[in-house]
């Protein structure tokens, strides 16, 4: 009993990540609790002076806390794109430079998923991520001539639409997009 005791203490303490600095004891996860509910307040639109009042840090801290996980500035970015051979490649670089919704398929992927719903699903589907895109200021489109024309015209005019044509439409096989040219388009997008 006394060792079972001991390890369900045990568990506990490992768990809460307790770390001693000089004469303080330091609870890891009060900290990430706290950081949590600042950026969350934040996310929400609280300005950095309010929330400072309501969680008991300094301003100061906040704007310091924003910088340190600051992965980009400037509107938010979305990336869709069919048929690419390396989508994975294209995810990690969109992913790296802060881009916010990611679209990718390669061209068994998009067949796959217009085959695996019924007419409804797939129509409900399509609005859904029309809604979502459209909620994006700057947003780029790989894919054929025709089907780039189609997205564009889906889109708001207050949004910043780049293309990236890979083919003539229809297109029947995977085309490999330059990570590097991408990325470059990305920074030069962002500002």
């Amino acid at each position: 009993m006394i060792l079972y005791v001991h390890n369900i203490v045990h568990k506990a303490v490992a768990w809460l990540e307790f770390v001693r600095v000089g004469d303080k004891v330091i609870s890891r996860q009060k900290i990430d609790q706290a950081i949590d509910e600042i950026i969350n307040l934040r996310a929400q639109g609280m300005s950095q002076a309010e929330v400072s009042v309501k969680t008991g840090v300094d301003r100061t801290f906040v704007s310091r806390l924003e910088t340190l996980g600051e992965v980009r500035k400037g509107g938010s970015i979305a990336i869709i794109g069919f048929p690419i051979s390396n989508c994975d490649d294209i995810r990690d670089l969109a992913k790296e430079e802060g881009v916010e919704f990611t679209l990718l398929m390669n061209d068994t992927e998009r067949w796959d998923w217009v085959k695996q719903k019924s007419g409804m699903d797939l129509l409900n589907e399509l609005l859904w991520i029309i809604a979502e895109v459209r909620t994006y200021e700057k947003v780029i489109l790989i894919g054929s001539d025709r089907r780039l024309d189609l997205m564009k015209g889906l889109l708001d005019r207050g949004t910043d639409v780049f293309s990236i044509v890979i083919g003539k439409s229809p297109m029947t096989g995977d085309v490999q997009i330059n990570p590097e040219s991408l990325r470059q388009m990305i920074r030069e997008i962002k500002g």
